[in-house]
C-alpha cells in the first residue's frame, strides 16, 4: 500500500510538472514567433532544425526561468509533502495554492508599481519647477524633467509629442493619469492649463502639487507602518498550523499519517483548512478596510 501510494504521488508530480510546462510553451508560443522574426542572424541560426538539440532548448529554457515566478514553489512543497505523508492531497492542495499564490503576488506586484509611478510624478514636478526657475520655457522644462525621472511612465511618448509639437498637453496628462499610480499628472494637467490660460506661475504650482503628492505619500506610509503590527498578526495565525504540525514531530508522532490516512484525521483536515482560510481572509480583509480608509 505504502508503494502504491508514494509511486501514484510521484506520477502526479511529474503529470502536474509536465502541465505547467505545456502551458507556459503554449502561451509563450506567439511571443517565441514574434521574437524569431525580429532577432538578428545568431539568433535565427540558433533555432535552425539542423542546430544540435541544447542550442534549441538552452535559450527556451533560460526565458522559462526568467518568467517564473514564486508561485510555482507551491508546487516542489507539496511533493515533498506528499512524499511524507504518502498521500496525492498535497499534491492537489498545491495545484489549488497556485492561482491564489499567483494572484497575491500579481496584487503586490501591481501595488508597488503604483507606488514607484506615484514617486516619479512626485520627482517630475520637482525637477520641472526646477527647471522652470533655472530659465527654462514649460515645454523645456518638462521634456527635462521627463527624461531625468521617467514619471510619465508608459505616456511619456504621448505627453512629449504633444508638449513638442504644441498639441494638447493637459489632454495627453489626463489621459496618462488613468493608469495605476497616475492620479497626480490630473494636478499637472490643471496647472498647466492654468498658467497657459491665466497666465499663472507654473513653478509655484508645481510646487504645491509635490508638497501635496508628497504629504498624500507620507500619510500612506505611516499608516502601512501602524498596520505593519496587524499584518504581522496574520502570519503568525496562518503559522500556527505548522508549528503544530512540528510539535507533533517532535514528540515521536506522526500527524500528516494521522491527518491523510485516518477518517477523522481527514476530518479535522477539512475543518481546519476552512476555518484556516476563513480567518485569514476575514483578518486581511479587516487590514485592507483599514489601508483604504
Amino acid at each position: 500500500m505504502t508503494t502504491t501510494l508514494v509511486a501514484a504521488s510521484a506520477c502526479a508530480a511529474a503529470l502536474c510538472a509536465g502541465g505547467v510546462a505545456w502551458l507556459t510553451v503554449g502561451q509563450e508560443r506567439g511571443l517565441r514567433r514574434a521574437r524569431l522574426l525580429i532577432a538578428d542572424g545568431a539568433a535565427v541560426e540558433s533555432a535552425v532544425p539542423g542546430a544540435p538539440p541544447w542550442e534549441r532548448w538552452l535559450p527556451r529554457a533560460r526565458g522559462w526561468a526568467r518568467r517564473a515566478r514564486g508561485e510555482w514553489l507551491c508546487l516542489p512543497v507539496a511533493v515533498v509533502l506528499a512524499v511524507l505523508g504518502e498521500s496525492v492531497l498535497p499534491l492537489v492542495g498545491g495545484a489549488l495554492a497556485v492561482p491564489l499564490v499567483r494572484r497575491r503576488l500579481k496584487a503586490r506586484e501591481t501595488r508597488r508599481m503604483r507606488e514607484r509611478r506615484a514617486d516619479g510624478i512626485v520627482a517630475l514636478c520637482g525637477v520641472a519647477a526646477a527647471e522652470l526657475r533655472a530659465g527654462l520655457q514649460p515645454v523645456q522644462a518638462l521634456l527635462a524633467a521627463a527624461g531625468a525621472t521617467g514619471g510619465l511612465g508608459g505616456a511619456e511618448a504621448a505627453v512629449l509629442a504633444a508638449a513638442r509639437f504644441g498639441g494638447d498637453v493637459p489632454g495627453a496628462l489626463r489621459q496618462a493619469a488613468r493608469e495605476p499610480g497616475a492620479d497626480g499628472l490630473v494636478g499637472l494637467a490643471a496647472c498647466w492649463r492654468v498658467s497657459v490660460d491665466g497666465g499663472a506661475g507654473l513653478a509655484d504650482g508645481l510646487d504645491r502639487l509635490e508638497s501635496a503628492l508628497r504629504a498624500e505619500r507620507d500619510q500612506q506610509e505611516g499608516l502601512r507602518a501602524q498596520l505593519a503590527g496587524a499584518w504581522s498578526t496574520v502570519v503568525v495565525l496562518a503559522l500556527l498550523p505548522v508549528v503544530g504540525l512540528a510539535m507533533g514531530w517532535a514528540l515521536g508522532a506522526d500527524p500528516l499519517r494521522v491527518l491523510f490516512h485516518t477518517p477523522a484525521g481527514l476530518g479535522c483536515l477539512a475543518v481546519g483548512g476552512l476555518l484556516e482560510g476563513t480567518g485569514l481572509w476575514w483578518a486581511a480583509r479587516i487590514v485592507r478596510t483599514g489601508e483604504a480608509s
